[in-house]
């Protein structure tokens, strides 16, 4: 496995001629004569003066602050100086409101400063934090290899998170495991692609392909929201039935999330699980739609479209995101319910439901749900309480499917048509009930105009999104909190004294 260098990688993601470097004269350590010897040695061999190389320069125009490992150096192991240097080239990028590539390539903690070193990883850590409390972005591109306390600190901290194809990344160095243990560590464990199929990083990106994908993601997350969409044209419909919207919002070939951001939407970074060793069917992205910038959580059309709880940790995942980086989200309501199984209740799926709901009706962002077909139970409900909420002509919103509820109230699924118009579930109603602000029309089922829908979609939420940014934060969050107060009252609540 190649690996690839500082100046390589400096060169290949930023503009030409663009990098200033940040870096001082390594900070003085103590050292037997061993590890002195070993340093001389390092500088020699890399022409480097420690383990990492911090600066400035700019990807596409933009000033970024770049950190970047350096595994010739000592195995890119962090000492006191290294540590310091980074620490204070992340201050730096927080007190100019730089958004922060970083790239480690290390070993881990420097061995031969002992726990002093080790413990140098808090300070960075805590710095990373505080660039991120400050709304900044942090953009992390794990390096073969990337292991260790490095790992575990300021290579796991990004908003997002990429890999170098190939990449050893692991926590326990397999040399070490070894070592330990008496046997390899497990084959194909410790590798990029695993960790991107487990959950774990967002992306593996080969470094050809390393500066387009910063371009679009800083394009999402840095870049000024573009000028608001034309107006759509108001369109009247014609009445339909609920259980008509229930089969339409079945139809396998009902366009789902990825074809409205595939036909609906530009600049798309798709991200990747929970961050903690989950894959899940929450899709989780950055995009703009009609140039205004977004989180996206969608729920993905997959078989049985049911949610478990990995599926809800994503989706929290998804809206501390839009938190930190202070961008407005997107929420794709499209499931079939919640996983009925022993493991999802073990997963604890109810507290995840629970938690998304308290998440998302106190986020401090923009908000926008969109019911696009079906929103069975808790985990469509989980994703509908936003600033302003959208519905497909056939989007529902239930608390069980139509079946589930002919069940508990005849003891059998023959009444299911009967129940979803007495319970009020279809677009229109959600409406009449202030659930629903605007229902996007289908002409006469999204199945049937698929491309042309998720057009028309994706400007209808786009007109929303720009209407939100203009709300004062305080005005809008105490708008969505008094509005889910008062859904289902006849009067509103008297005020307290």
């Amino acid at each position: 496995m190649s690996r690839i260098g500082t100046v390589e990688l400096r060169d290949a993601v930023l503009d030409d001629g663009s990098f200033r470097s940040w870096d001082d004269t390594p900070l003085a350590v103590p050292t037997n004569e061993a590890y002195a010897r070993e340093l001389a040695k390092a500088r020699a061999a890399t022409g480097r003066d420690e383990s990492v190389l911090t600066g400035e320069g700019r990807v596409f125009g933009r000033r970024v602050a770049v950190v970047v490992g350096e595994f010739g150096f000592l195995g890119g192991s962090i000492g006191v100086a290294a540590a310091e240097r980074i620490t204070a080239a992340v201050e730096r990028a927080t007190a100019e409101r730089l958004a922060l590539v970083a790239s480690p390539s290390s070993g881990g903690t420097r061995m031969q400063e002992g726990t002093v070193a080790f413990l140098q990883m808090v300070k960075i850590a805590a710095a990373v934090t505080l660039h991120k409390h400050a709304n900044l972005p942090y953009l992390v591109y794990l390096r073969h290899p990337t292991t260790g306390g490095v790992f575990a600190s300021w290579g796991s901290l990004g908003h997002v998170t990429l890999a170098q194809p190939g990449a050893l990344v692991g926590f326990l160095g397999p040399r070490v495991y070894e070592q330990l243990y008496g046997e390899p560590f497990p084959a194909g464990i410790q590798t990029a692609e695993n960790l991107l199929r487990h959950g774990v990083i967002d992306g593996v990106v080969p470094l050809a392909e390393l500066r387009e994908t910063l371009d679009r993601t800083l394009t999402v997350i840095a870049d000024e929201p573009g000028p608001p969409p034309p107006p759509a044209p108001v369109t009247e419909l014609s009445d339909v039935d609920a259980w008509v919207s229930v089969v339409a919002s079945r139809r396998p070939d009902r366009p789902g999330v990825k074809h409205l951001l595939r036909h609906g939407a530009t600049d798309l970074v798709l991200l990747s699980g929970t961050g903690s060793g989950e894959a899940a069917t929450t899709l989780l992205a950055l995009a703009r739609f009609a140039g205004q910038p977004a989180v996206v959580l969608g729920q993905q059309r997959v078989v049985g479209g049911i949610v478990g709880p990995a599926a809800l940790r994503e989706a929290r995942r998804g809206m501390a995101l839009a938190a930190e980086l202070r961008l407005p989200l997107v929420l794709i309501i499209d499931t079939a319910g919640p996983a009925l199984s022993a493991d999802a209740e073990e997963g604890g799926l109810a507290g995840e439901i629970a938690r998304c709901l308290s998440d998302l009706v106190t986020l401090d962002t923009p908000t926008v749900s969109v019911l696009l077909g079906q929103g069975s139970g808790g985990p469509a409900l989980a994703m509908v309480p936003a600033d302003r909420v959208l519905a497909a002509r056939h989007g529902w919103l239930a608390p069980l499917p139509p079946e589930g509820a002919s069940a508990i109230v005849f003891r059998d699924t023959a009444h299911a048509a009967e129940l979803a118009a007495a319970q009020g579930i279809r677009s229109a109603d959600l409406v009449a009930s202030g659930i629903v602000d605007v229902v996007v029309p289908e002409y006469p089922d999204a199945a049937d105009e698929p491309v042309e829908f998720s057009q028309r979609l994706s400007g209808m939420i786009a007109a929303e999104l720009h209407a939100l940014r203009g709300v004062p934060v305080a005005k809008r969050t105490a708008a969505r909190l008094q509005r889910y107060r008062r859904i289902g009252l006849v009067e509103p609540p008297m005020p307290r004294d």
